[in-house]
């Protein structure tokens, strides 16, 4: 059988080839490996160049079919050419074979060898602007973009790829999606977590996070209604911003009316998020530079609540405790 999708794939027309590249996805794992060896790579490629879509269909789904779970695949399919040709595909108008190619990407990525040559091709500002994209259109569906972040989080491993995050308008596209979706969707916890991890190794990133008009009503907004993993992605890039120029950005996350939900994270969040935000109360604790009387009053009721917490450490808390601390934030509220 091999040698038939060999000598179709380098001799046969375009319906020879599409059949023998369908064949490939129902071969056994040792027979994709002994025809990657034998070089059945380069003819697949070819094909993506084609003008025939069930061609490139076919092609993409037998090269997927070989580089699942083999890094050695993977990276022999970058060298051979296949990035130029996705980036390609990716300017086509046929929804199908986007989603397909995007999805091809994030495969590939995977590999720690194919990180920069992916990062450099450009791929990065085309995987930003299918974020930008409206849902609404029916261009980019939801799992394409979340292809794409979860592609881009693969290549945010390799720390020298972050200034090119940065300089395509990544993070005020990951704060605008933040911003505008469901804060406990799986949409936002892909987009705060690789935001997050892009804050925590860029300076850049996080100055533009701060600076970002609605982004910290944003992240309190998602502490109030996100799942927990998105409250503890949120906590802590608040914690970040906060940490970079406390004088600067204390007083702007209080307005954001941030206390009723950090206070709550810091009791029934994740095991981190509750580390979290207990630091992060620690830093928004001192409101001294705040002369008015509500101010003041607020800061009394923080620091009783912070007493419950304190002698509540490293135990469960008790209901009527908790009674307790939920009323003193629905206090905070008022």
């Amino acid at each position: 059988m091999e040698q038939v999708v060999m000598e179709n794939l380098f001799n046969g027309d375009i319906e020879a080839q599409t059949e023998a590249a369908n064949e490939i996805a129902n071969l056994g794992s040792n027979q994709r490996h002994k025809l990657v060896e034998r070089g059945v790579i380069p003819p697949l490629i070819s094909m993506l160049h084609y003008q025939n879509y069930e061609a490139i269909e076919a092609a993409l789904f037998a090269l997927l079919s070989l580089a699942y779970g083999s890094e050695r695949t993977k990276r022999r399919i970058v060298k051979s050419g296949a990035v130029t040709a996705l980036l390609n595909l990716f300017q086509c108008q046929n929804k199908s074979l986007i989603e397909l190619t995007v999805a091809f990407m994030l495969i590939l990525s995977s590999c720690k060898s194919n990180k920069l040559p992916i990062a450099s091709s450009g791929v990065i500002q085309i995987l930003v602007e299918f974020l930008n994209e409206d849902l609404s259109n029916d261009y980019i569906s939801l799992q394409t973009k979340l292809d794409a972040i979860a592609t881009l989080h693969n290549l945010s491993t390799c720390h020298e790829i972050i200034p090119l995050f940065v300089s395509s308008g990544l993070v005020f596209s990951l704060l605008q999606l933040i911003h505008v979706s469901e804060k406990s969707s799986e949409f936002v916890l892909k987009g705060i977590a690789l935001l997050e991890d892009i804050v925590s190794l860029s300076n850049d990133a996080l100055q533009e996070t701060a600076g970002t008009s609605g982004s910290i009503r944003a992240l309190v907004e998602t502490i109030e209604e996100g799942s927990p993993e998105c409250r503890e992605h949120a906590v802590s890039i608040l914690l970040y911003v906060c940490k970079s120029c406390r004088d600067k950005y204390r007083g702007l996350i209080l307005k954001e009316g941030v206390m009723p939900g950090l206070l709550q994270l810091s009791i029934d969040g994740t095991w981190k998020a509750r580390k979290l935000a207990r630091e992060l109360l620690l830093l928004l604790r001192d409101c001294s530079n705040y002369n008015s009387k509500n101010i003041q009053s607020k800061r009394e009721l923080i620091e009783q609540i912070m007493q419950e917490i304190d002698a509540e450490e490293g135990r469960v808390l008790e209901t009527t405790t908790l009674r307790l601390v939920e009323e003193m934030i629905a206090k905070l509220s008022v």
